[in-house]
């Protein structure tokens, strides 16, 4: 067995568990997940979602605003997190609203956010108003203390549905330009060299992102970011013949925007790997590609994938860890982490079929769907 947790961490009883060959690893931290509750439990709940990141090794969720009703009232905060343990058996972080209703217009009541215990605030990819509502609310998270997490997008160059290259020409799809991104992102963080803000950055997915993150970590910007699991394994040639399971936000990107990711994640230029996971129900992806719902489910498939990372020598296990448990922990500043402590067993080579009956969680929008891969949890223990 290969003991990856780390020093001083809590040892899980193995007694009876066969372990030849198994990886044993703290609990994995998801920095972007959506459990669909509260408002679309047409899609999932906390207990079904939760079941299936916990069966799956991950017992930290870090949940975004854009529910419904949007999280920006942080005295409703702890009924959350003690539904989402009691239904689920997950920690929930929450993430705030960063503006009233996240529409850009106006700094959301941050002070009660922040007594309501938030990990950071977030417009997620949702546009502002203007320049100076940004700088200003920015300024008001920095007096708080409170992280922001962006998703960088700007909306009026993100009206389309793919990815800007070939494959979306080909299909007859309206695209969406890397500059989407990386104007907002350039605009982002100059704004946070401006007024300190520590900020986080949520799935980047082309070139030119990974060299303005590593152009702002060499200025010494207060900055971290991170890659949805599934930009390190397809591109927008994965979209041929109108996949709409392989329709997501943001669109997957060319093979070379792939290979700079994954070149960002070797430097350390890319601090964390999460799983955007966005469950569907069945209907949701039935309509034409781009008319029905973007998202995919990616409980299921995350360690699968993580431990393909390895296989193919991009990552070694112990980055890998580093990648999907201690920076995800660190950056949403978990700070009970290992005295919450527990610890997944992980079979690196366990082969298995990715099925419907196979999949824990009630989205089944996966572009994984009936291909075998390699690696999965077998057993996760907790420290109750």
């Amino acid at each position: 067995m290969k003991n990856l947790l780390p020093h001083n961490w809590q040892q899980p009883n193995l007694d009876g568990v066969h372990t030849d060959g198994k990886w044993l690893i703290p609990p994995i931290v998801d920095l972007c997940a959506r459990l669909r509750e509260p408002g679309h439990q047409s899609h999932g709940n906390l207990a079904s979602e939760g079941r299936a990141a916990r069966e799956n090794g991950i017992l930290h969720i870090v949940l975004p605003p854009d529910t419904n009703p949007v999280l920006e009232n942080g005295s409703l905060f702890k009924g959350l997190r003690e539904k989402a343990y009691h239904d689920g058996g997950v920690h929930l972080h929450i993430l705030g609203a960063l503006t009233l209703g996240l529409e850009g217009k106006q700094p959301a009541n941050l002070a009660g956010l922040k007594q309501g215990g938030v990990v950071g605030v977030t417009n997620t990819a949702r546009g502002f108003d203007s320049d100076l509502v940004m700088l200003r609310t920015l300024e008001y998270a920095a007096n708080f203390g409170l992280k922001v997490f962006f998703y960088p997008n700007e909306p009026s160059l993100s009206t389309g549905v793919a990815h800007d290259g070939y494959i979306a020409s080909f299909h007859g799809l309206e695209g969406i330009p890397w500059l989407a991104e990386t104007i907002a992102l350039s605009k982002q963080l100059l704004m946070v060299e401006e007024t300190g803000v520590i900020a986080h950055f949520s799935q980047i997915t082309c070139r030119t992102s990974v060299e303005l993150i590593r152009w702002a970590k060499q200025r010494g910007l207060p900055i971290t970011c991170d890659v949805a699991m599934h930009q390190l394994h397809l591109t927008d040639d994965d979209l041929e013949g109108y996949n709409t399971n392989a329709f997501v936000y943001p669109p997957l990107r060319s093979n070379t925007d792939q290979q700079a990711l994954i070149a960002g994640l070797q430097d350390g230029t890319i601090d964390a790997i999460c799983s955007h996971h966005e469950p569907l129900s069945a209907n949701a992806k039935q309509a034409p590609f781009g008319e029905c719902v973007a998202g995919i489910s990616n409980f299921d498939t995350f360690v699968s994938l993580g431990c393909q990372l390895v296989a193919d020598g991009m990552l070694s296990a112990e980055q890998l860890i580093d990648k999907i448990c201690l920076k995800p922990a660190k950056i949403a500043g978990i700070q009970a982490y290992q005295a919450i402590g527990g610890a997944v067993l992980v079979d690196p080579n366990l082969s298995w079929q990715v099925g419907q009956d196979a999949m824990l969680s009630n989205g089944k929008n996966t572009p994984f769907l009936e291909k075998r891969l390699t690696g999965k949890v077998i057993a996760t223990f907790f420290n109750e």
